[in-house]
């Protein structure tokens, strides 16, 4: 798990002190006491802070503990947001570089209907409507940009993690519960939640999800390192495991074949799955500290992704093998992150620059422009795209959904 993915951790690390938290009276301990006596408790603190918060930061930090089930008092929250504030500011984040450009855009962010919800990936409906996974809610959220009302969707598991987001051919809303280990599917009219369990107690983490065009679900599960297939019709689950150890499968595209390509963030290294055989290949990066993180395929099945780890721009041609990568703007340490293919431009946000950007770049050109996200982005971790051509992002830190309109 990437140092900025440390909340569910430290979530479980709070969790595991709570009862000794309830029965202690924080006014008489500061926060140091306190988050060195609780936060380490599991894990060591300091290998999950990642580049730091603001004290607004840390505050909904503080929001997405309390809704993932930690009982904290006022007076148990204000010592602790004050000491992770001055002991662990936000450092080593580049200034983002704004490439000018002939393009115009427009943005406009909706808030989460729960405070601290960290919305995770976002999702454009086909109704038109704007999907997000409140990680931090057990909920799914709905966004109508025409009236903006937000509507939340309980889950059935409690503390399920939603986190990955797709829609099916019937209109319903498929997500994967990264901390309740299943697959989920919300039926948008009538809010009934179906749970699908891992059939594996090692696979406990499903992250990202996708359709293939025979209707088949495939998902990847990180820290299980393996790759699933279920068949909606049957609910049947298949577990393919990587050939690389620890490979953190994480992002995934179908192509015009039905093959499944999967970056693997814990290697330089992007898996193909034949949906035939279910044999899984990969392409090695030619760079060994390459970290692919998401993926987008333009109409040519080219392969395209974003380098996290090193700040670039990847394209990859499976027919050749050919790798071929231009650096990110913000520099190395922008992290690049969600990526999406929009009539095969590529557009994609810096997820460390600051403020976070959106970025274009146009294959035939090989030219980027940029824009900074207005709030701040903070962070953008995955994105989609609507019908109409428009890009979508969520904003985990601000708690937002922001749709970014691309003149036709």
């Amino acid at each position: 798990m990437s140092s900025k993915s440390f909340l569910p951790l430290m979530a479980a690390a709070l969790l595991c002190a709570q009862p000794a938290w309830a029965q202690k009276n924080s006014s008489t301990v500061d926060g140091k006491k306190l988050v060195d006596a609780r936060c380490n408790s599991c894990h060591a603190l300091t290998a999950r802070v990642g580049s730091g918060y603001d004290a607004k930061g840390w505050r909904t930090v503080m929001r997405m503990m309390t809704n993932h089930g930690v009982a904290l008092s006022k007076s148990e929250i204000g010592p602790m947001t004050a000491y992770l504030t001055k002991t662990y500011p936000v450092k080593g984040r580049p200034a983002a570089v704004i490439v000018k450009g002939p393009l115009k855009v427009s943005m406009k962010a909706w808030q989460a209907r729960t405070p601290g919800s960290r919305p995770h990936d976002p999702m454009a409906a086909s109704d038109g409507s704007l999907w997000y996974t409140g990680q931090m809610a057990n909920a799914l959220g709905r966004v109508d940009p025409k009236t903006g009302k937000v509507r939340e969707y309980h889950l059935k598991t409690a503390h399920s993690g939603p986190h990955g987001l797709v829609e099916d051919k019937d209109g319903n809303v498929w997500y994967t519960g990264n901390t309740g280990a299943l697959i989920g599917k919300v039926d948008p009219k009538t809010g009934a939640v179906t749970e699908y369990p891992m059939p594996d107690p090692q696979v406990k983490d499903p992250h990202t999800l996708i359709f293939d065009q025979a209707g088949i679900l495939w998902f990847t599960a990180q820290g299980g390192n393996r790759i699933g297939r279920l068949d909606p019709k049957t609910g049947e689950i298949k577990l393919l495991a990587l050939p690389t150890p620890k490979s953190r499968p994480y992002g995934m595209a179908v192509n015009s074949k039905g093959t499944v390509f999967v970056v693997q963030f814990g290697t330089n290294s992007v898996a193909a799955v034949d949906p035939a055989t279910l044999q899984v290949s990969e392409y090695k990066l030619p760079d060994p500290k390459a970290r692919p993180r998401r993926i987008a395929i333009t109409s040519d099945d080219i392969v395209w992704y974003t380098d996290y780890g090193r700040g670039y721009l990847g394209r990859l041609d499976t027919a050749t093998g050919k790798v071929t990568e231009w650096p990110s703007p913000s520099g190395p340490k922008s992290a690049p992150y969600g990526i999406s293919a929009i009539k095969d431009v590529i557009w994609y946000s810096e997820s460390e620059a600051m403020p976070n950007t959106v970025v274009r770049f146009d294959p035939k050109t090989e030219k980027f422009q940029s824009w900074a996200i207005p709030g701040g982005g903070n962070i953008v971790r995955n994105t989609d795209v609507t019908k109409d051509g428009n890009f979508v992002l969520a904003n985990s830190l601000m708690n937002t959904v922001t749709l970014v309109r691309v003149p036709k």
